[in-house]
């Protein structure tokens, strides 16, 4: 009997333990989640949202409004739809600021990293006219449309990138790793090699004794070089030598004035006052020259000018904008010009990168097989030398 009443008691212990066992493991991993909470909402006020997250909220946000969904639980059902944990925490303090009597377009204010100045004053303007939905539905397509324009832009330069830092990778694996091994074998001949081929040794052996050097070198150039052009001084020096450079310059101008054009545009067709407009094109752009232009159209607009009359005396316009802004004003109709003139531009892009694309790819294998050729023939030509002495 007591034995048992042992094999009782150690059983019993058994079964209480391995509860204590499987709520210490959750325990441990429900902390994990809590604090990846924290920091998630942490991030929220900061958090910067990519524009093709933004794009898709408004078009959801838009057709439930459409619809005839109460805002809260329009932005409810977003909530629970989005995928992003950052823009999830952010839209739940909207909805509940929102459903506290907090003015919509006050609750999205307060993330003006998340929420760019376009989306509020749209908002703003559709509080104050009832049209909320319609003018989400704006916004939708503006932001479309320079999704669709950026993923252009930026797969037309992910061919050349990838082959080219490709290529440098292979070109430093020969230097670094392949050359010395031919050096080392012309080395025991004791002859003099051609100038080609020394000079190739030369670059090699450069680059192992300093390959760490120029790595620290490289990465505090370009990390300097993102700081200095993060600066007022530094925009203006790059747009001013991006400018200048062949068909890139001509292309982010093209880039820049469809931008401009299509968010003045959607702005006073929305109700947007004039003044409060252009301060939100001149955020919005990114370029310092559509900065200027913006701060001189508001100065001269101010004193009773014209937009057409201040476009027509800054360079960075092309005569296109001018002459459909100057017509617009004429007839009353300068949002739907300006629309006019940014599909122009958008249109003038898709060609340029098309072109840029087309253009590229024979340049790049010729460029790969200069350098990798190259490299080969300077390696094998001490061999082709004493096989045609031999001969």
């Amino acid at each position: 009997m007591p034995l048992i009443n042992q094999n009782v008691a150690a059983q019993a212990r058994k079964v209480r333990v391995q509860p204590r066992t499987s709520a210490a493991k959750l325990s441990f991993w429900e902390g994990q989640r809590l604090a990846k909470q924290r920091a998630y909402e942490k991030q929220a006020r900061k958090a910067k949202i990519k524009l093709a997250i933004l794009c898709t909220f408004t078009q959801q946000l838009a057709s439930m409004l459409d619809a005839g969904l109460a805002l809260v639980s329009a932005l409810d059902a977003l909530q629970e739809q989005t995928e992003h944990p950052v823009f999830r925490i952010i839209i739940r303090e909207v909805k509940n600021d929102v459903a506290s009597g907090t003015a919509f377009s006050e609750a999205v204010a307060k993330y003006p990293n998340a929420f760019p100045n376009l989306f509020v004053s749209m908002v703003e303007a559709g509080e104050a006219s009832g049209g909320l939905a319609s003018l989400m539905g704006k916004v939708a397509v503006y932001f479309e449309n320079s999704v669709k324009l950026a993923k252009k832009v930026k797969s037309a330069m992910v061919y050349p990138i990838s082959v080219i830092t490709l290529a440098t990778i292979l070109v430093n694996v020969l230097l670094i790793f392949v050359i010395p091994k031919f050096a080392e074998m012309y080395a025991e001949f004791g002859k003099e090699l051609p100038e080609f081929t020394q000079f190739v040794i030369d670059i090699s052996e450069f680059l192992q004794s300093n390959f760490h050097y120029i790595a620290v070198g490289l990465f505090m150039f370009f990390w300097g070089l993102k700081k200095f052009t993060a600066t007022p001084k530094g925009r203006v020096i790059k747009d001013q030598t991006l400018r200048h450079v062949m068909v890139v310059g001509t292309l982010i101008q093209r880039v820049s004035i469809s931008r401009f054009c299509r968010t003045y545009a959607i702005l006073l067709r929305s109700g947007v006052p004039i003044l409060r407009a252009l301060e939100i094109v001149s955020r919005a752009s990114g370029n310092t020259y559509i900065e200027e232009a913006c701060r001189d159209i508001t100065r001269d607009i101010s004193q009773g000018g014209q937009l057409s009359d201040t476009v027509a005396e800054l360079d960075y316009f092309p005569p296109t904008v001018k002459h459909m802004a100057r017509a617009g004003e004429q007839t009353g109709n300068v949002d739907g010009m300006m629309d006019k003139v940014a599909d122009f531009y958008d249109n003038e892009v898709n060609n340029t990168v098309d072109a840029l694309t087309s253009l590229m790819q024979p340049l790049i294998i010729v460029f790969l097989g200069v350098v990798v050729g190259g490299i080969v023939i300077a390696m094998f030509l001490p061999i082709f030398n004493m096989a045609n002495a031999v001969g």
